[in-house]
């Protein structure tokens, strides 16, 4: 009996052990499940979270929800990527950094220690009694200041020229920078006679810092007015290459989108109603008192050649030099590219042909010349019919000195079109915008061929802003001249040089210091494209010409190189 109760509580105990077995097991099952619902749920929950918060939140169509990479693609992301500076962005940094290497800063405490002029030294290298045409005279400048100190770095502006007024001849002189105080001015002694020395330092070396600093600080120093029409009503606005205003305005974009113009929109008219545009100067300088002082007019262009002011030249019976190459395209400019004689240009590096009036009506016969720039290149429309004297203008209703300009000869289909480049033009006269074009724009609406000319000028409407708009600006140009060449490569295209102007006037906005690194730049830009060169900067030194419009003399020497070009 004790062993049946024995065997009954041995099975009882293992019938417990099986059911608390199976229901430790049923509960590890449902505990892997409520796991993998509640870790689902929650995985679901953060996605959605996510993008909610980068979507505007929307009904979900079930069935048909996109694919995982459907989703990245319609899901905007919240960072940019920023885009890689294009070839031009990489070329105009590379011109700008160059340009700063070149012009570093130069700060000064007081003005004593700047270059003077009076107590610098010129002394002429191997002085003789007598000097012969053609030879090269040298002279050595050593840079002191007001202490008489020898200046240790160089960067100072001279201006060097030679000159007889009696045979109304002149030419300038290569300045060579040593970077250490020291400069080598070299003239060629290009005609016999008594010949002026002159080298003057315009800006010391600290006022040069200056001046580039100041210039690439900012756009303030011209003010731009638009004016809106719609209808009988006329609107007056601010304008400008920039424009820092949280008012509605018009942008204007052009070739592209790299040439910008902005306008504050005018109530009640849409910005299409823009039909003209003037502008002021205004009264900023980035310049301080200090800097202010070394561009009084009693520190510009002081003469640094003491004795001998004058030298006699001979010609030593020296045969003359005879240039047979002719004047063409793409032709290297030396410096000096050439000089007056009986205020005649002579080119340095071709031979020049003194058209009669018969071979230049001929040269022009069925020639479409197209001029695109300032006003020193409208001066040619005023002075071609002294040359051709059977082109006669054509009024095309516009007004104002700055409308667009026409010369037409009907009989041998000759065009000759004057075109102002667009912004920025300075002028406080309202000037049409109607049929404005930057000359980028204007080169690529031209299909050019053989009997196509395009003269080209810009600089002195840039000289008051930073030197990338004039970099950005001259390289568009130069891209398009390339694409015309592909579609037109008979096409001439000839590139005239800004001018000097007056010494005194507004230094900061218009020195020109501005003009002559724009100058350098712009022969440096198109150096390796197939194009003429008149180089107006040397042309005006020689002559002596320090005003923004030169006189008819320049200006007829200017056409004379432009014939010997296409003719």
């Amino acid at each position: 009996m004790f062993s049946n109760i024995l065997c009954q509580k041995m099975l009882l105990m293992f019938m417990s052990l099986l059911i608390i077995t199976w229901i430790i097991f049923e509960i590890s099952q449902s505990s892997t499940k409520l796991w993998t619902t509640l870790h689902t749920s929650i995985s679901f929950y953060s996605w959605n979270t996510s993008m909610k918060s980068s979507c505007p939140e929307r009904p979900m169509n079930q069935s048909r929800l996109p694919t995982e990479t459907k989703l990245r693609e319609e899901i905007p992301t919240v960072t940019r990527r920023v885009k890689p500076p294009t070839e031009k962005e990489l070329r105009i940094r590379e011109i700008l950094e160059k340009l700063n290497q070149q012009i570093p800063p130069r700060p000064f405490t007081y003005l004593n220690t700047t270059t003077s002029a009076t107590h610098s030294t010129a002394t002429i290298l191997n002085p003789r009694d007598k000097y012969c045409k053609g030879d090269q005279l040298d002279i050595l400048i050593e840079a002191r200041d007001y202490l008489r100190n020898k200046k240790k770095y160089g960067g100072d502006f001279l201006r060097a020229r030679m000159s007889s007024p009696a045979l109304k001849a002149g030419a300038s002189g290569k300045v060579t920078d040593f970077n250490n105080g020291t400069y080598l001015v070299s003239f060629t002694l290009f005609w016999e006679g008594q010949v002026a020395l002159s080298i003057l330092l315009i800006h010391p070396s600290e006022g040069v810092a200056a001046l580039w600093r100041a210039r690439n600080q900012g756009y303030d120093r011209i003010a731009f007015k638009g004016k809106f029409v719609n209808g009988t009503t006329q609107v007056l606005t601010e304008c400008g290459l920039t424009l820092n205003s949280s008012n509605e305005f018009c942008k204007y974009l052009y070739s592209g989108g790299e040439e910008v113009f902005y306008c504050m929109k005018p109530q009640h008219m849409p910005c299409e109603a823009l039909t003209h545009v003037c502008t002021k100067q205004q009264a900023v300088s980035f310049l301080t008192d200090k800097e202010k002082d070394l561009f009084q007019k009693s520190n510009i262009g002081v003469e640094m050649m003491k004795n001998p002011k004058y030298i006699s030249v001979f010609q030593c019976n020296k045969s003359e030099e005879n240039r047979t190459q002719k004047c063409q395209m793409g032709t290297e400019i030396p410096t000096p590219s050439g000089y007056t004689f009986q205020g005649r240009w002579i080119t340095a590096q071709c031979k020049q042909n003194l058209l009669n009036s018969s071979q230049i009506n001929d040269c022009l016969k069925g020639k479409l010349i197209y001029l695109l720039g300032d006003s020193t290149l409208r001066q040619w429309i005023n002075y071609f019919p002294k040359v051709a004297n059977t082109l006669k203008p054509f009024d095309l209703h516009g007004t104002g000195l700055y409308k667009k300009h026409l010369l037409l000869d009907a009989d041998r289909h000759t065009l000759v079109e004057w075109k102002k480049h667009s912004h920025p033009f300075i002028t406080v006269q309202l000037y049409s915008v109607i049929d404005d074009g930057y000359i980028p724009q204007e080169i690529d609406r031209l299909p050019g061929d053989k009997d196509t000319v395009i003269v080209i000028t810009l600089g002195q409407h840039f000289r008051p802003f930073p030197m990338e708009l004039f970099i950005r600006r001259v390289i568009s140009i130069q891209k398009a001249i390339e694409r015309l060449f592909l579609r037109g490569p008979n096409t001439k295209v000839i590139i005239k040089a800004e001018n000097i102007r007056e010494m005194y006037l507004d230094t900061e906005k218009f020195g020109d210091f501005h003009g002559y690194i724009q100058y350098l730049t712009m022969k440096d830009i198109f150096k390796d494209l197939h194009v003429g060169f008149i180089d107006a900067w040397d042309m005006t030194i020689a002559c002596g010409s320090n005003i923004l419009h030169p006189p008819d003399e320049v200006i007829r020497n200017q056409i004379v190189m432009f014939l010997n070009y296409i003719c």
